[in-house]
């Protein structure tokens, strides 16, 4: 029986199921055995198509859609197949070699139908799927447990590594399409009186960043400054070697925006504006020189994450080497994105552990040595016009230390057989245990300090000077408990480099583009 087209009627009208699936099984069969692909079994098959005389393959239906049949022969397999001119195509054949068998002919159709899917396969003829596979977990989840607004810790987070970290997981994201986070990198340097430190970092979350680099480097560039006035040549060449390494790491990516930054010493010293111009040459680094009251409110960006929606007021320090930020910070019922915009008073000390060490001597410090640096520091406060805080309930107020002394603390407390950033950063110190571990600091030798994994020998001299100007806050703002901020400056220049440029608000549109 013969369709209206000149062709043999399709066998499979009129047949039984069985008589179809026996049919289908038998030219499954008989394509294994041959081995060869529809256009080589029949070279000629495109020229007896439509030919006079000779049994046309079926190519329109009664409507005149010449591309319905091919369609569904591709789907299903139960298009139009002539015994004697097209061997139908096995079922193992995938991918590209099924699409150049599929697609080998030249007719309009067939272009048209490799034009329409086009935009639908990837590379190698793999479908692009919007789905991620089960075994992937969520790049969101994965960029928390990696980093949560805040550097790893340097010695152990494989700093200097290039390239960013990628799991398998996260290129297969990759490959499928999915870009949780733009490609976006954002570099803070700090060089303050006593380490020279740099972050890089990609926007997550929002408030939140995942670190891709980090450096850090005990430079003491305040060595001998308050007996001078000056930086000595040993110092400026510590900081700019330190400085070396961080410009080499940032030119090796590509980054949107840096900020990089100079505290204290930089201030004081006489020589700050030249060896600025000196690390410019050798480097080719611009660092500028903050003034206290930036400071300070970079060091409450940089914590922000650690102040609860339910605290009213905190009284944020930040000891450093050659300088102390203090910034009061008193929250009514409508919160700012900045917790910075929440700071009613604020005040800096000339006064650092590097300085502080070196007028009364950090090495060899007795009880009655420690009480006269305590006093020290409280008459300086005593100068900070600030009202007293109130506290109407429990949980109200506490204190938050972002500093090597108050990590220092924290670390010892929790006997770590070394420093461990994820185990201190954002824990609670109640008023005891820090009183606790401040006589326990006293009551070691110089040796014994430089013994302990959390404290070492280039802190050895400066833990207690540390310890001295935070039993004076302490004094001056009597609290219950104090939480360890393992942050500061850095994550203060990132958070406002990103909140500023709006990265989070695009992300949180660009996710919820992709939800629709």
């Amino acid at each position: 029986m013969e369709d209206p087209e000149g062709g043999v009627k399709p066998q499979f009208d009129g047949a039984s199921a069985a008589g179809r699936k026996d049919g289908k099984k038998s030219r499954r069969r008989k394509g294994k055995r041959g081995g060869q692909s529809p256009s080589a079994a029949h070279p000629a098959s495109h020229e007896l198509a439509g030919g006079a005389g000779q049994p046309a393959r079926p190519m329109e239906d009664a409507a005149g859609h010449p591309a319905r049949k091919r369609k569904r022969r591709r789907r299903g397999g139960h298009g139009a197949s002539q015994e004697g001119l097209l061997q139908p195509q096995p079922m193992e054949r995938t991918g590209v070699a099924a699409n150049a068998a599929r697609d080998s002919g030249d007719s309009p159709s067939s272009r048209r139908n490799r034009r329409k899917h086009r935009g639908k396969r990837g590379l190698q003829g793999r479908p692009l799927t919007s789905a991620k596979p089960s075994h992937i977990q969520p790049q969101e989840n994965r960029v928390e447990e990696t980093a949560r607004a805040a550097v790893p810790r340097e010695m152990q987070n494989g700093a200097g590594r290039k390239g960013r970290p990628e799991s398998h997981a996260y290129q297969s994201d990759r490959q499928a399409g999915e870009h949780a986070w733009p490609e976006e990198l954002y570099a803070a340097l700090d060089l303050g009186t006593n380490n020279c430190r740099l972050l890089i970092a990609q926007p997550t979350r929002p408030g939140q960043f995942r670190v891709v680099d980090a450096f850090s480097r005990i430079v003491r560039l305040g060595e001998g400054l308050a007996a001078s006035g000056r930086l000595s040549d040993e110092a400026m060449e510590r900081a700019i070697e330190a400085l070396r390494v961080c410009a080499s790491k940032l030119r090796n990516r590509e980054i949107r925006r840096m900020r990089l930054i100079a505290t204290e010493a930089c201030r004081q010293a006489v020589n700050g504006e030249e060896f600025l111009g000196r690390v410019v040459a050798e480097t080719g680094l611009e660092l500028e020189i903050i003034d206290r009251e930036t400071e300070a409110r970079l060091a409450v960006s940089g914590c922000s994450s650690l102040v609860g929606r339910e605290t009213r007021s905190v009284v944020l320090f930040d000891i450093g080497g050659g300088s102390s930020e203090i910034a009061v910070i008193r929250i009514g019922d409508n919160r700012f994105s900045r917790l910075a915009n929440h700071i009613t008073h604020w005040t800096s000390l000339p006064v650092g552990v590097v300085t502080l060490s070196e007028r009364h001597g950090g090495r060899d410090v007795t009880p009655e040595l420690f009480e006269g640096m305590v006093r020290e520091v409280e008459g300086m406060l005593g100068s900070f016009d600030c009202p007293e805080i109130e506290i109407v309930q429990t949980g109200d107020f506490h204190l938050i230390g972002t500093s090597g002394t108050v990590t220092t603390l924290a670390g010892v407390h929790l006997d770590l057989p070394r420093y461990d950033r994820r185990k201190v950063d954002g824990i609670w110190l109640s008023d005891d245990e820090v009183s606790a571990m401040q006589a326990k600091l006293l009551s070691w030798d110089f040796d014994s300090r430089a013994a302990n994994p959390c404290i070492g020998p280039d802190r050895a001299d400066l833990v207690l000077a540390g310890c001295a100007i935070l039993e004076a806050i302490r004094r001056r703002w009597p609290s219950p408990r104090m939480r360890v901020a393992d942050r500061g400056l850095r994550e203060g220049l990132l958070t406002d480099m990103m909140a500023d440029d709006g990265v989070w608000r695009r992300n949180r549109n660009r996710r919820g583009q992709r939800a629709k």
